[in-house]
């Protein structure tokens, strides 16, 4: 599909506007921390979005208003694949190129010149590097996958399998060469694939036990050499769902700076990621963790092997509930996630995993839980980062289990706490764990930012706090009046 003339003729203009923007500063794990800053020391709060298919099945103009929704809706990463999942290799992009000769990892399908007008130009990698672009125009990182883990782990999906360690130091060189000069790529290897398959794993799933460890390694290290030694480089890797996690197979790897774990779709609502966020915080070595990959928007509930229509799908709800609960047990940020949007569906395609409802991707895209993804950064992002710390002994009242599990953290100092109720009960809270002599409060609501005081109080050891009865779920908002913070939500 060729771009109109009239959107090429925009986005000249756009391209000569934006020309001068400064370029983002690169990412990097906070030294011997959780958390993640830019290069030049500022604390980055990871809002994602798996957008899969972004590279393969959208045209520049779709990409277009797909990344300005998400940038209106505040997000900060794009998770995207370069060699995509569905028939990546052989089916061609939304420009009619394919990203490889021959299947062969080692030569790139590129051509001279870049003009979108002319298909003999325009390449497959020339998309690609226009939304990285777009999204850095546009204050966005994306975090780029080099490939889908079926072209290393013939698990299920289209494959082929095509990497071998060898090939893969020198994918991984070329495209760590091509996207250097690009400050906002975050590189994420794997795609919904563990590393390893254990006998034991192996003979649950009918498959051959494997090690890919050292495959994955190489293509980290040719990355690495390709930008050298002294460019801050974030590198992570995305893992299969369930309770599975990056920590449990790779997290001493020396190439990986951020742990990552997908509490995913299968196993029904409220997986308990944050009991295994928290288990990553206490790891050694100490490293950034989070849900790069929770139940899906509009996802059918538990749709293997047969979906009923009795489950459901997964609503705003239910990403709420994931979202607030995995950031507040320690996670680094967090990745939402659509079902029609990781695959951008459109009519002219058949859809993957669906029930009975099919959404366009473009309603898709503003979805209620979409914009209210936003809400959950502007709270992180009003008080002080990188001291944040989940502290369950702020709850005197009784945690919950599942779909009533409270989530709480603070500030190591005492100077703030969070604490998310999944329902709108009564909680009774420590607030010795608090500093200062009185402590100002709020009910948050995750819905729309919108704060409402609770009052000033001097701080007594135990104070019981009751909820809005309107909304589901709400956050209770502690500070130590000291401090001066302003209202909740409102980025200082």
């Amino acid at each position: 599909m060729k771009p109109t003339i009239l959107f090429l003729i925009f986005l000249t203009h756009l391209s000569l506007a934006q020309s001068n923007r400064t370029p983002l500063p690169r990412l990097m794990a906070q030294p011997d921390g959780h958390y993640l800053q830019t290069e030049t020391g500022r604390p980055f709060f990871w809002m994602g979005d798996t957008c899969w298919e972004l590279f393969h099945r959208l045209n520049r103009q779709e990409a277009e208003e797909f990344l300005e929704i998400r940038r209106q809706q505040r997000f900060n990463v794009i998770q995207a694949v370069a060699l995509a999942e569905f028939d990546g290799l052989t089916q061609p992009n939304a420009h009619g190129d394919l990203p490889l000769v021959n299947l062969d990892p080692t030569r790139p399908a590129v051509t001279p010149g870049t003009n979108p007008a002319n298909p003999d130009q325009y390449d497959y990698w020339d998309h690609v590097d226009f939304i990285v672009q777009r999204a850095a125009d546009k204050g966005m990182y994306v975090a780029l996958l080099p490939t889908w883990g079926d072209k290393v782990t013939k698990d299920w999906g289209a494959g082929p399998v095509v990497f071998t360690e060898q090939n893969a130091r020198t994918y991984g060189e070329w495209i760590g060469r091509r996207y250097a000069r690009f400050s906002n790529v975050i590189w994420m290897l794997g795609g919904d694939r563990p590393a390893t398959l254990t006998e034991a794993e192996a003979a649950r799933r009918k498959r051959e036990p494997y090690d890919h460890r050292p495959l994955w390694r190489a293509m980290a290290e040719g990355i690495r050499a390709s930008l050298g030694p002294n460019v801050p480089m974030l590198i992570t890797y995305h893992t299969w769902g369930g309770g599975y996690r990056t920590s449990q197979e790779m997290g001493t790897e020396n190439w990986l700076a951020m742990n990552t774990m997908q509490s995913g779709h299968g196993g029904g609502h409220d997986r308990p990621v944050w009991e295994w966020v928290e288990e990553d915080w206490n790891k050694m070595p100490t490293k950034p963790t989070l849900d790069a990959e929770p139940n899906y928007d509009d996802h059918p509930v538990n749709p293997w092997p047969k979906w009923e229509r009795a489950n459901g799908y997964f609503n705003a709800y239910d990403v709420r509930k994931q979202t607030w609960r995995s950031v507040l047990a320690g996670g680094a940020g967090v990745t939402y996630g659509h079902h029609f949007i990781w695959q951008f569906f459109d009519p002219k395609r058949p859809p993957v995993n669906n029930g009975d409802t099919l959404i366009v991707w473009r309603q898709a895209a503003r979805a209620e839980a979409a914009g209210q993804m936003q809400h959950l950064r502007n709270l992180i992002e009003s008080r002080p980062q990188f001291n944040r710390i989940p502290d369950q002994s702020l709850l005197a009242s009784p945690n919950g289990r599942g779909g009533e599990h409270i989530r709480a953290c603070r500030g190591s100092d005492g100077s703030y706490a969070f604490v998310y109720l999944p329902q709108n009960k009564p909680v009774t809270i420590n607030l010795e764990k608090m500093s200062g002599k009185q402590v100002t409060a709020y009910w948050y609501d995750p819905r729309t930012s919108a704060a409402t005081s609770i009052g000033t109080f001097t701080r007594e050891p135990m104070r019981e706090f009751v909820p809005p009865t309107t909304g589901a779920d709400w956050v209770l908002v502690l500070d130590d009046t000291s401090r001066g913070f302003g209202v909740p939500g409102k980025r200082p």
